[in-house]
């Protein structure tokens, strides 16, 4: 074999040896960049893990409050505000959202009759605040207004401000009671509630845990929706043929009862 060919050969060996090595330092460096970017991805799961954990923990702290209700609520854990005169017989509990559209359908019927009952002595009613809207459309609505109504309550203006808030509810996907200006401005239309005690209640929603705990309770009676409507215990929201004069109907004779 000629010196050349020889010569040939093995620059042909050397220039593959030295492909090899380059090759092999990519492997190295794609290895370490695997490696790396895993080590990085862990990292940031973390980092998302550990801020969702802290927010979370901040919605428990901010819910965890204690539940301040309102000035002379009764019933089971103090979750019903009363309407009417104490020992009145039948009892009507309403569990009501403020931003539900069926429940002012509801109090717009019936609110006549309501009050004429209530205002007699011939029936009583407990009425239940809850927060579903907020839960199926987003936004604090549901909340904010409650806790104004309970305000309201501590005030002895709760039936008033209760009628006000539907006579003003806005439509069921704007959260236009989330702002506690604009239920203070509505409180202006009840004489004498529109006060520093009930701006300072709103503002610092003292009865939002109670709104949380009553919602909780709602949910765990697993009743099917807004407004749920019993007379001493039976649902007479769901009877079609259920009318004002019937409901008047119905407290004649459980009081002759």
């Amino acid at each position: 074999m000629s010196e050349k060919n020889r010569e040939g050969k093995r620059t042909a060996r050397e220039r593959l040896a030295v492909e090899r090595e380059k090759q092999k330092a990519a492997d190295r460096r794609r290895r370490t960049l695997i490696v790396g970017a895993s080590v990085v991805g862990v990292l940031g799961l973390a980092a998302v893990i550990g801020v969702v954990a802290a927010n979370a923990g901040k919605d428990k702290q901010k819910a965890a409050g204690p539940a301040v209700a309102p000035s002379g609520a009764q019933g089971k854990d103090s979750l019903a505000i009363p309407v009417g005169k104490d020992g009145a017989r039948p009892t009507l509990t309403i569990w009501e959202d403020f931003r539900c559209p069926a429940c002012m359908a509801f109090e717009t019927a019936y609110r006549p009759t309501l009050h004429q009952l209530t205002d007699s002595g011939q029936m009583r009613i407990e009425y239940h605040l809850v927060r579903l809207i907020d839960g199926n459309l987003g936004g604090t609505g549901s909340l904010r207004a409650g806790n104004a109504a309970a305000c309201a309550q501590d005030a002895g203006k709760f039936r008033a401000y209760h009628d006000v808030l539907y006579a003003n509810q806005p439509k069921e996907t704007d959260d236009a009671f989330g702002d506690n200006g604009r239920l203070i401005d509505l409180a202006g239309k009840v004489k004498g509630l529109d006060t520093a005690a009930f701006r300072s209640c709103v503002d610092n929603g003292k009865h939002d845990s109670w709104v949380d705990k009553s919602n909780a309770a709602f949910k765990a009676a697993r009743f099917s929706g807004t407004p749920t409507v019993l007379l001493d215990g039976k649902n007479i929201y769901q009877d079609q043929t259920m009318t004002p004069a019937k409901l008047k109907q119905l407290v004649r004779q459980a009081n002759k009862g």
